[in-house]
Formats: structure tokens, C-alpha cells, sequence
């Protein structure tokens, strides 16, 4: 029975990959923080597909643990069944084994396992002109200077699909054309279910090629399209680390174009490194060497870096990140500034107009509105309330080589350098506290506090001018 959606996507995730030269499977390489099948699931839920199935082979379990336990992180919301190819011999062989889910569905969209940068834009310009024209498959192809290595699309004297060439089955002529298959279809799935088992076996390593079932649709009357997609790059498969660079760098020219077409100012988009999943408000300006990571939203008049890393971190409006700072899981509220060199780490929260300097650790902490931590400074575990001064220095000691214990600080308390809180311990509001203290005891509101031994000055005997004497 055929699904009310007619279309199913199949992601084709199987091959070894062997020129990444990696215990990693190919799909699950990085790309702008994210695994390459996670782009690409992307795009395709982006067409409202009906099912999209996930076709593993090599290294099938750990494919589709990675997929299983991803989908919500990636916002992947699309039914995902994953299927096997019990053999590894070609992508006739993978659409083979796909039959049961397919079957289900009027039309079929084959999208590869290893191009990332394809778009949802020009899929959907693909299924749009495959309807139109009623074709029992439309192939999407491109044009590219150094065709080596791709089939080659071969034409009529009309212009029509007549066949894809293999490189290895090239001649002089052949070889030469520029347009490509790219290794993306979208097939009427009776027609595919019909001519997948005419396959034969090609080539020294007997494999079964899913292009074959295009010239036997021709054999058949039925109709075959192309549709060129207008940007070549979109089909660039990645096979090596030198290629998934590459694939990477446009990646991120795109991302960062799109942000400054939003209003963030790069100021040098090549050295800066901004994953797919950021979000940057408009006139924020991002400086060079700068890393922001993860699902880090930014908001609008923020100034960050130099030489900055920022992941899975929310920062207010006109927060600004001084040169080498580093965030991980942290949240600034509007208009605290960092740094230089500061490090938040993981529930590290900065309430509004605080200040946080140079060469400070936050861990697990609070720090209330307007407060101010310049600098030398570690706070663990810790809440401190608003308008406080910590001076250089100060360290919450909150491991006692067991447990973590907190340190609670009050509004407007005024810490003196080098002290030390010896969690848990409570500080009233508005306490002063001497420098060089060590504060074992919670202090009660509007006190002094000063937890160090008395100054004693002793004379230092000439032990040389006695021994003269």
C-alpha cells in the first residue's frame, strides 16, 4: 500500500571510505561541528518527506547508534529507518536491499551519503522539474573543470539523457565531457522496482551499478531527465581528508556569508571558525581567531575576541569578550564584559553589567548584577549576590578531596585580595573582609571580618657581626 506522502528518502551510508584512511566511518566525519549525515538529514527533512531511511554498511552498528542517538541534537523530527546492505558490492546492491522500504512510496529520493553541501533548494527545483516532466527518473548533475574520476553524463544529438559513462569505461570523446552524475535521483518507485533486478554484475569487482537501472529504463520507453544543478560544489562528495577540508572551508564561507548578510560584522571571515548551528545577532562584531561552537546563541552589539572559544554559550545583548577568553556551557546577560583570558566554565552564569577579568575561573557559579571579579580569581560552586568586589587573588575552596560545597555570598560585599573561603560558608550583605583572610565561618550581615595572624616584627640578628664581636 502506497504511504499519502509519496516521497521517502534514502540516504545512501554504506561504503568503507578507505581513502579517509580512518577508523571513522565516512559519514560521521565532522564538518562545521556537525557529521556529515547530519547536513544532509537535514536537507532532506527540509523537503517533508513522508520517511527517510539511512542505508548503513560499513561499520553498520556504530552508523546507526551515532544516527539513533543524535536525531533530537541534530532537530531531526522525520520518521528515520535504517537498513542494512548485507553486501558491500555497489550502490545497485544498496538499492537492492532498500526494496522494502521503498515500496511503501510513489517516488524515491537517492540522495548521497558523503555530499554535505547539497541544498534543500535544489532539491526541491529537482522533484519540482521531475513532476513536471513525468520522467520514470530525473538524475541531478552539475559541470566541473577536472571531470576525473566522476561517470560522465552522456547526451543525444536532441540534447536528451542517453547514458552515464563510467571513468574507467571512457574513451578519448567521453572523457571529456564536463557535466557529471552527481550520485543523486529521484526515481517513480514501480519503474526502480522493475529494473532493479535486470542489474548485472560490471567490472573486475563484480559490482552492481544503480546507474545501470537508467539505460534500462531507456530500454524500456520510459522517460529519463537530467536536471544541472547551477553550483557544481553542491555535489562535491568527500572520499579524503583533503576533500573534507575543502568541502569545510565552503561550508563556512557560507555560514559566515550569511551571518554578515544578517548584520554581523567578521572582521576576517577566513580566520574565524562559526559552526552552522550559531546564532549571531545583527551588529555584533566577531574578531580573527575566534572558535564559537555548538548550538551558542549571541546576540545583537556584541564585541568577541581576538583568539576567543565559545561553545554551547548565551550571550546577552552588548556583552563583550575580551582577547582570549573561553567559554564552555556559560551565560552572560546584558552588558558584562570578560577577559582578557577569562575562563567559564560549564553553569557558569553572569548576571547583567557584571564583570569578570583577566586570568578568572568561574565553575558552577552566579555572579549577581554589577558585581565584579578583575582578576586572579577562582569561584567554584558558588552564588554571589550584587554589587560585590572581589578582590585579586580570592579563591573559593570548595573541594574538600570528597565532596564540593558551596560558597554563598552576599549583596555588596566587599572581598580583600588573597582571601580564601573554605566552602560551605555564608557571607552576610554588605561584610567587609579584611585581605589575606581565611574564612572558615559564615559572618553575619554588615560585619568586618579578618581572619589572619597578628603582624609580628622581629629584630633579625647579624649572626656575621656577632661572630666578629
Amino acid at each position: 500500500m502506497v504511504a499519502k506522502n509519496n516521497l521517502c528518502v534514502l540516504v545512501l551510508a554504506g561504503g568503507k571510505g578507505t581513502r579517509m584512511k580512518s577508523a571513522i566511518p565516512k559519514p560521521l566525519h565532522k564538518i562545521c561541528g556537525a557529521e556529515i549525515l547530519s547536513h544532509i538529514l537535514k536537507e532532506a527533512q527540509s523537503l517533508k518527506p513522508s520517511r527517510i531511511g539511512v542505508l548503513t554498511g560499513h561499520q553498520a552498528e556504530l552508523v546507526r547508534e551515532t544516527v539513533k542517538n543524535n536525531l533530537q541534537n541534530w532537530g531531526i523530527k522525520t520518521p528515520v529507518d535504517f537498513i542494512l546492505q548485507k553486501e558491500l558490492t555497489g550502490s545497485g546492491t544498496a538499492a537492492k536491499d532498500s526494496v522494502p522500504f521503498m515500496r511503501r512510496y510513489a517516488q524515491i529520493l537517492i540522495l548521497a551519503g558523503d555530499a554535505p553541501l547539497i541544498r534543500a533548494a535544489t532539491l526541491k527545483n529537482l522533484i519540482q522539474a521531475h513532476n513536471r516532466t513525468k520522467a520514470a527518473c530525473t538524475v541531478l548533475t552539475v559541470d566541473i573543470d577536472n571531470p576525473k574520476g566522476y561517470g560522465r553524463v552522456l547526451k543525444d544529438a536532441e540534447g536528451n539523457f542517453a547514458a552515464i559513462i563510467e571513468e574507467s569505461e571512457t574513451n578519448q570523446t567521453t572523457a571529456a565531457i564536463r557535466e557529471i552524475n552527481s550520485g543523486i535521483y529521484i526515481f517513480d518507485v514501480k519503474s526502480l522496482l522493475a529494473a532493479l533486478p535486470l542489474l548485472k554484475p560490471q567490472g573486475p569487482k563484480k559490482e552492481y551499478y544503480l546507474t545501470d537501472t537508467l539505460a534500462l529504463l531507456k530500454q524500456k520507453g520510459l522517460r529519463v531527465e537530467v536536471f544541472k544543478a547551477a553550483d557544481y560544489k553542491e555535489a562535491m562528495g568527500i572520499n579524503s581528508k583533503k576533500q573534507l577540508a575543502d568541502a569545510a572551508a565552503l561550508m563556512q564561507a557560507a555560514v559566515n556569508d550569511a551571518l554578515m548578510e544578517s548584520g554581523v560584522t567578521i572582521v576576517s571571515p577566513r580566520g574565524t571558525y562559526i559552526e552552522s548551528t550559531v546564532k549571531i545577532g545583527a551588529d555584533s562584531v566577531i574578531y580573527p581567531n575566534t572558535f564559537i561552537k555548538g548550538h551558542t546563541v549571541i546576540g545583537p552589539r556584541c564585541v568577541i575576541g581576538p583568539n576567543c572559544w565559545i561553545e554551547d554559550s548565551v550571550l546577552a545583548e552588548d556583552v563583550r569578550l575580551k582577547t582570549g577568553c573561553y567559554l564552555t556551557q556559560a551565560s552572560l546577560a546584558k552588558g558584562c564584559t570578560a577577559g582578557p583570558y577569562a575562563h567559564l566554565r560549564p553553569a557558569a552564569i553572569i548576571k547583567e553589567n557584571a564583570k569578570i577579568g583577566n586570568f578568572v575561573e568561574i565553575k558552577k557559579s552566579v555572579i549577581g548584577p554589577g558585581s565584579k571579579v578583575p582578576h586572579l580569581t577562582y569561584v567554584g560552586d558558588s552564588e554571589i549576590g550584587s554589587k560585590v568586589n572581589i578582590g585579586a587573588g580570592t579563591i573559593t575552596c570548595n573541594y574538600d578531596g570528597v565532596n564540593k560545597h558551596k560558597t554563598v555570598i552576599g549583596d555588596g560585599v566587599f572581598v580583600g585580595s588573597n582571601t580564601n573561603f573554605v566552602a560551605p560558608v555564608v557571607i552576610g550583605k554588605g561584610v567587609k573582609i579584611g585581605a589575606g583572610s581565611t574564612i572558615t565561618q559564615d559572618i553575619p550581615a554588615a560585619m568586618l571580618a579578618i581572619a589572619r595572624a597578628r603582624q609580628v616584627n622581629l629584630i633579625i640578628k647579624n649572626k656575621q657581626k656577632d661572630k666578629k664581636k
